[in-house]
């Protein structure tokens, strides 16, 4: 049940009319009350609201008060344009509506029935007021520098309730912003500002950050946006092309950068040194083992700074020294530290030997010796190995104090009747005070004493005291000589035995060096022939300038030899006979035996064919023969008119390619009387035929005697008598007719390569 409370006295407004005021006690009216009453309502400016109030039971005034002011009565409040009482009376309905509600509508509501005295309860109207739109410092694109920190200022004014920002970059969300509020001078609107603090980078050029204002009043919020330009110093990024490289090889730096504003210049240095000539983005350069360990750097500036990135070259190279290890001197007992420093790359292994040991002694770069003794004294050797590149080492000399250490043999030689000399060596350090030597009664330091002279020199190495003994005898080799060191540690003693040394006779040893030598240049002299035989074995596919000749020899008919030469023709082949006709022309047959042998195409002892009917035989010329003798075959060729068919001149050089040797059976024996006389040409036994290296047939082309046209087709050669081995070069044979056929030689010519192998092809009709 609605509670009614009675209205209170209040004064009437200036110009409206004035509320009654409370009647006189009177019994209560149950039929009048409120059925619907106004309720806090929250409204938008701009939008209408209507506040609710119903009342049973009454005809009386209703009037609405705001902040306790009473707005009029009847349903048209003129005073308040904005305003009007809505609803029918009949139905008791009193509702107040207001329309484009103002922040001056923001109030508290009150409905009044005057006559039955009773008011609703009051009714809070809250007008919600959108923010106005936000705005953010220096938008639209601020200009930052990179690296110094900056505050993002978002403000929504005049709102209310207050506006709430929220930022976001490039879409997202950012948290971390300071916000605060400021109330307006009406009490009601509030301006928020919000700061977003960041750090801007070359990475935030263009980047897009934005506010959003929000309250009650606009849910969806309104949002600005900024842009961001920032300025910086040059970004570089540097590259090395090829990445590795071995020492000497060139490289390639390429400097990348960017830059806002654009970028003004570059620079290079190794080392921290300045490249004079190096003023682009690139620089070319050969490497070494420095720039492993001095940086190469590329500085770029603009207007804002500049920018230094640098970096070091995975360079390959062999050990190289950086603290050289230095000789030490300690005493008998001492801790010693050696100390050696290398650079290599890829990284190096190191290791400490003694010199002429393999005991490795220690793999770093110092290498500790313990309470050493004079046997450790001596060089030790410090060696760095790179895989693959290569070694490195140095040398170190430790030196230990202490008594002398005499360092000679226990046994020395000398020859009888000559001078001798006995030496004692002290390499150990400190060198000695005083050296004595004694035998038998004798004591010597220095000088001499009847045939023993001592001496003292001082080595790289040490003390060397020789005692010379002039016209050594007998007794001196029964005697022993003692050697005595002192220095500061002590003394250090030898005892030294001379024995006689055997001496060769002078002519012994000459001999035996002859001998020596003898054999030496003997074994030298076998092993060239044999590398020359095998090489010539072994030049099969090598072009010389002599042609290899291959005879094909083909039976037709029996040559019919003379009745007193069956015997020594069946002995000899017809290819043998053949060939000795043509090269008759050597001094002896033992020329020819050996010029056949050579020119074999299987190096054969002997040129013998087992079938001389049917075969094949190389004439190889792979090694250069002693100047042989020219055959002028114009020398045996009849002048007079041809008995055959013509032939077209050819010549046989060593240039051809090959020569053909035909047999042809002969014509009757009155054919040839007296043509096989020699012709025109040297006469037999002169140099003509004896300083030219080739067959020369110039005679069938064009010679002064046989003209080109006479028909000279070719040179037949004919047998009269068995000419007999032994005979003389160009020895007249007896007339041709004699034999029941006659052998032609038929030869022709080809040009040829030097680039390939030649064959000259024989071939011999019997």
């Amino acid at each position: 049940m609605t509670e009614h409370r009675a209205l209170p006295a209040q004064p009437p407004a200036c110009g409206a009319p004035r509320a009654l005021a409370d009647p006189p006690p009177l019994f209560p009216v149950a039929q009048t009350r409120f059925v619907e009453e106004p309720e806090d309502q929250t409204v938008v400016a701009g939008q209408r609201i209507v506040l609710s109030c119903v009342v049973l039971n009454y005809s009386g005034i209703v009037q609405w008060t705001k902040d306790g002011l009473a707005l009029g009565m009847g349903q048209g409040l003129k005073a308040w344009p904005r305003y009007r009482i809505v609803g029918t009376a009949d139905s008791g309905q009193y509702n107040l509506e207001i329309t484009d509600a103002e922040l001056s509508d923001d109030a508290v509501y009150e409905c009044q029935a005057t006559e039955a005295a009773l008011r609703s309860r009051r009714a809070k109207l809250t007008v919600l007021i959108p923010p106005e739109d936000p705005t953010i410092d220096g938008a639209p694109e601020i200009l930052l520098r990179a690296g110094t920190p900056y505050n993002l200022t978002c403000r929504a004014r005049s709102a209310k309730p207050a506006a709430t920002i929220v930022w976001y970059r490039d879409g997202l969300q950012q948290d971390g912003a300071i916000t605060s509020t400021e109330v307006l001078p009406d009490g009601k609107r509030e301006t928020t500002t919000s700061q977003l603090a960041i750090n801007p980078t070359d990475l935030d050029i263009g980047r897009v950050f934005s506010c959003r204002s929000t309250n009650d009043a606009i849910p969806a919020g309104k949002e600005t946006f900024v842009k961001l330009n920032v300025h910086h110093p040059p970004t570089v990024t540097l590259s090395i092309q090829p990445q590795t490289v071995q020492e000497g090889e060139r490289v390639v730096f390429t400097c990348m950068a960017t830059a806002n504003p654009e970028i003004k210049g570059y620079r290079w240095a190794k080392g921290g040194v300045i490249i004079e000539d190096a003023k682009e983005n690139k620089y070319d350069t050969q490497v070494d083992y420095t720039f492993f360990t001095e940086p190469v750097s590329c500085e770029v500036h603009n207007d804002i700074g500049s920018t230094n990135v640098s970096t070091l070259v995975d360079v390959h190279f062999a050990p190289r020294i950086v603290v050289d290890p230095k000789p030490t001197v300690t005493d008998i007992g001492s801790d010693v530290t050696l100390t050696c420093v290398w650079s290599g790359n890829p990284p190096l292994t190191l290791t400490w030997t003694k010199k002429e040991s393999n005991m490795v002694l220690s793999n770093s770069n110092q290498l500790y010796l313990k309470s050493v003794t004079q046997a450790d004294a001596g060089q030790y050797v410090c060696k760095a190995i790179v895989p693959r590149i290569g070694v490195g080492e140095r040398e170190v000399t430790l030196f230990v104090n202490g008594p002398p250490i005499i360092s000679s043999e226990a046994v020395q030689y000398a020859v009888r009747g000559d001078r001798g000399k006995v030496e004692c060596f002290i390499g150990s350090t400190p060198p000695p005070d005083r050296i004595a030597w004694a035998w038998k009664e004798n004591i010597l330091e220095a000088g001499t004493l009847e045939r023993y002279t001592v001496e003292r020199t001082n080595t790289g190495s040490g003390v060397l005291s020789t005692l010379t003994i002039n016209n050594v005898m007998d007794a001196d080799f029964q005697t022993r000589y003692n050697c005595t060191a002192w220095n500061s540690f002590g003394p250090g003693t030898a005892i030294i035995q001379l024995e006689e040394k055997e001496v060769l006779p002078v002519g012994i040893i000459a001999g035996a060096t002859i001998g020596a030598s003898i054999l030496v240049i003997s074994v030298l002299i076998a092993l060239a022939c044999f590398l020359y035989r095998r090489r010539k074995g072994s030049r099969k596919d090598v072009t010389l300038r002599k042609l290899d000749i291959k005879v094909e020899t083909v039976n037709r008919e029996p040559l019919t030899l003379h009745a007193d030469r069956e015997e020594d023709t069946a002995s000899v082949s017809t290819a043998t006979r053949v060939m000795k006709a043509i090269y008759s022309s050597f001094k002896d047959d033992v020329d020819l035996k050996q010029d056949l042998r050579c020119d074999t195409i299987d190096t054969r002892e002997e040129y013998e064919l087992k079938d001389p009917t049917n075969g094949y035989y190389n004439v190889r010329a792979h090694e250069d023969r002693p100047s042989s003798r020219t055959v002028l075959y114009a020398d045996y060729r009849n002048p007079g008119p041809a008995r055959y068919d013509t032939r077209p001149p050819s010549r046989l050089s060593h240039s051809s390619g090959y020569a053909q040797l035909n047999t042809y059976s002969r014509g009757p024996t009155s054919d040839y009387n007296a043509e096989a006389a020699p012709g025109p040409g040297p006469p037999p036994g002169t140099a003509g035929g004896e300083t030219a290296s080739q067959l020369s047939y110039e005679n069938y082309g064009g010679h002064a005697a046989f003209p080109a046209g006479a028909g000279y087709a070719t040179y037949r050669l004919g047998y009269g008598q068995a000419p007999s081995l032994d005979r003389a070069p160009y020895d007249a044979y007896d007339p041709m007719g004699k034999y029941a056929s006659a052998t032609r030689f038929s030869y022709t010519s080809q040009h040829s390569d030097y680039g390939q192998r030649f064959q000259q092809r024989m071939q011999t009709h019997v």
